[in-house]
């Protein structure tokens, strides 16, 4: 059977958290890097799946298996209230203090609001993208993002913007590559990128 890219299913969750932990590190694996391999997919992963599944698409590796995942919101401003309304409370009892090693992921989590930025106003769709190092480099991420990107137009969404690492300069190519601009967004942290919703 060939790789498929495919709608997200319910059943795919924990191969999502997967994924996220294995790419979490500026792209490398992050496994062992907090005190639970969950964490990450928690903030940058489950949150879309859960909240926005009909902008979630999964690499599908032929048997059933995601291999990657592109996930978003088409509109960023009511995805950070729902995530303060509904995925804070739905997530208090795990992700909680304790460990110094998941203090700045949890300042993260605890302010959606960090994903609202007045200069992204006419790119409110944002979107995180990750493969398995073995599914890089073989036209698939292309694939994940044209179907993204036509889910948004079918939504009338008219641009989409991304917020990544420095340190990933391999993805930074790849998103240019895909004609994504870089947006001059304050930001020591991260660097962002946006585009219209046409096709790649």
């Amino acid at each position: 059977m060939s790789a498929t890219i495919r709608a997200y299913r319910a059943s795919d969750l924990d191969a999502i958290y997967d994924i996220c932990v294995r790419t979490g590190d500026a792209g490398r694996d992050a496994r062992g890097k907090y005190s639970s391999d969950r964490l990450l997919g928690d903030i940058w992963a489950a949150p879309y799946v859960i909240l926005e599944p009909e902008h979630a698409h999964v690499l599908d590796d032929g048997t059933g298996r995601p291999a990657g995942y592109i996930i978003g919101t088409a509109d960023t401003a009511k995805f950070v209230a729902r995530y303060r309304a509904e995925w804070l409370p739905a997530t208090a009892d795990r992700l909680v203090d304790g460990d110094p090693r998941d203090e700045i992921m949890l300042e993260l989590h605890r302010n959606p609001e960090r994903m609202l930025h007045p200069e992204l106003a006419d790119h409110p769709a944002h979107l995180h993208i990750d493969l398995l190092p073995e599914w890089q480099g073989r036209g698939q991420g292309r694939a994940l993002m044209a179907a993204f990107l036509a889910g948004l137009r079918a939504a009338g969404v008219p641009r989409v913007h991304l917020g990544m690492s420095p340190q990933n300069p391999g993805a930074y190519a790849f998103y240019h590559r895909l004609g994504f601009y870089d947006l001059p967004i304050d930001d020591p942290g991260a660097l962002y990128l946006g585009r219209d919703t046409g096709p790649v």
